[in-house]
């Protein structure tokens, strides 16, 4: 069974608050070792099988080390926070491997487009043994607006943020959930 924990401190928070915008987890048992988990969250150009927005991609460079680079190939519908500017179709996005401790932790910054610099925008799995399986967690934390949701949101009004936050937030939630679903029924398809 996936739980989720959604940090509910952040709710109708403002885009210019000094609190993180979004904290979100959610964790799921399987019935993989560690290692065996490890080796598939990190495997990033299999994103496709398990991400609701992430169809795949290719390592810049060496793959799933600290420093290395993914780019990321996206889709999104037009009805996900409908109301909202967002990209919508397929885009690209550049990710930088921020931790990567075997078989325990893989962590990713996205990149902002126009300098390429890492952003406190951090995707992550969290891996731990549990009984003859793991536990695995999922973890998204954005620390300040980035690029992108400034953009969404720089014709909005206090109330239109904060009702974006909200729903934004809401959906990450919702893809956390998924996508571990999705790995569990992999991992233990094996």
């Amino acid at each position: 069974m996936t739980t989720h924990t959604p940090d509910t401190s952040t709710v109708g928070a403002s885009t210019t608050a000094t609190v993180p915008l979004f904290v979100n987890r959610a964790e799921v048992r399987v019935a993989a070792d560690p290692e065996t988990v490890y080796a598939l969250v990190t495997d990033l150009g299999r994103s496709g099988e398990w991400s609701p927005e992430c169809t795949g991609g290719a390592w810049i460079g060496e793959p799933a080390q600290v420093g290395s680079v993914f780019r990321g190939e996206n889709y999104r519908a037009e009805d996900v926070v409908g109301w909202a500017p967002l990209i919508r179709g397929e885009w690209t996005t550049e990710a930088e491997v921020v931790v990567a401790r075997q078989d325990r932790e893989f962590r990713w910054a996205m990149r902002d487009k126009e300098t390429g610099r890492t952003q406190l925008s951090v995707w992550g799995f969290v891996v731990a043994p549990e009984g003859d399986g793991s536990v695995l967690a999922h973890e998204f934390q954005m620390d300040e607006p980035t690029e992108g949701i400034r953009k969404i949101t720089k014709d909005m009004g206090e109330q239109g943020r904060s009702r974006f936050i909200v729903e934004w937030g809401e959906k990450i939630q919702g893809d956390l959930v998924a996508t571990l679903d999705r790995i569990k029924e992999i991992l233990e398809k094996r």
